[in-house]
Formats: C-alpha cells, structure tokens, sequence
C-alpha cells in the first residue's frame, strides 16, 4: 500500500507517529555524539520507501543542501546509511543500512576503537616517561617514588581494561558476540 492510498486521516496519524519515532531517534542519537538533526535524517531515512537525494531530503526536513550532506557524512562515516546507484539517475542517492545489528557493531566498533587507540596511546605515552623519571631521577624521594609507582600501577590496570575492550570491539567485528548474545 503506499501513502496514496491512505486517507486524509490515516494519513496524518501515520506521519504523526513517524514523526514521534524520528524524535525520539534523534534524542538517542544525540546521546552517542550524533547531532539532533542528523538523527532526524536517519529517521527520515528509515521511513523512506525507496532511497532519497540531498535534494529530497533538504525539502522533506526543510534544511539547507549543506546541512544535509554533512548529515549524510556523518551517517555514511558511522556506517548508518548507504550510498546507492539507480539506473537513470545522475545524483547520489542513499539509504539506511537494513541490518540494525551490523550499524548498532559499526558505530560503537568505530567510537571505541578511537577511543582505545587514544587512551592507550596516552597511557603508554605516560608511563615510560616516568620510566625514565623513576631511572634518571636519583634524587627523587621514597614518597614521590612511591607516587610514581602507585601510578603507573594504576595507568597498567587502565591498559588491561582497554585491551579487554579492544577485544570486545575484535569479537563485534568477526560477530563472535552473536554467539554469546544471539540475534532474535
């Protein structure tokens, strides 16, 4: 049935209720970093029958052209949307991806593998710097020594658990957390 076919009633309920959905994905977006807005648009996506241009979603949501494609960037970035061909069309088109498991794996494998990276990074970073304090430094007194020691100790505890969620990110990627949590 397409939206034709509805009547003036039904057709309003139904958009009334699209649009409660599409609000409440752009709240839950904007919690993991993602504008308001750009939540709107995945919505939009969502309940696009077929794929859609900048152009039609900028007239849908009633946003400027550049405001689309950075929307659009960014869920093409978090792997939420695809760019598709069709046949006689000369502009880009996307659409959402189907598989809600694989975009829930991409966009936390993606956030938290930068995450990991930079923290892990820093801490290695942190800890043969007073490596060499602990080293060069003779002079250094049992309390600040003791310091020292007290917290690198607690940035090697901070590596384990970052190597233990790179792991997690690992066994997303390769879906091996569907045999721990299987999909419905």
């Amino acid at each position: 049935m397409s939206l034709d076919q509805l009547t003036p009633e039904q057709h309003s309920t139904l958009l009334k209720i699209r649009k409660r959905v599409i609000e409440v994905i752009g709240r839950n977006m904007d919690l993991y970093g993602v504008p308001h807005s750009t939540g709107h648009l995945y919505g939009l996506l969502f309940f696009a029958n077929k794929p859609m241009t900048l152009d039609e979603m900028g007239q849908e949501m009633s946003m400027s052209k550049t405001s689309m494609s950075t929307g659009v960037r960014t869920l093409l970035d978090l792997k939420m949307v695809n760019k598709v061909w069709e046949k006689g069309s000369r502009k880009d088109l996307y659409e959402v991806e189907s598989d809600w498991y694989q975009t829930f794996t991409d966009f936390f494998a993606i956030k938290w593998r930068k995450a990991v990276e930079s923290n892990m990074l820093v801490l290695r970073r942190s800890i043969a710097e007073m490596d060499k304090q602990l080293q060069s430094e003779a002079d250094l007194s049992d309390a600040v020594r003791e310091v020292l020691v007290q917290d690198q100790q607690k940035m090697k505890e901070a590596i384990q658990y970052y190597e233990w969620l790179d792991k997690l990110i690992d066994a997303m990627e390769s879906g091996e957390i569907y045999n721990l949590v299987p999909k419905p």
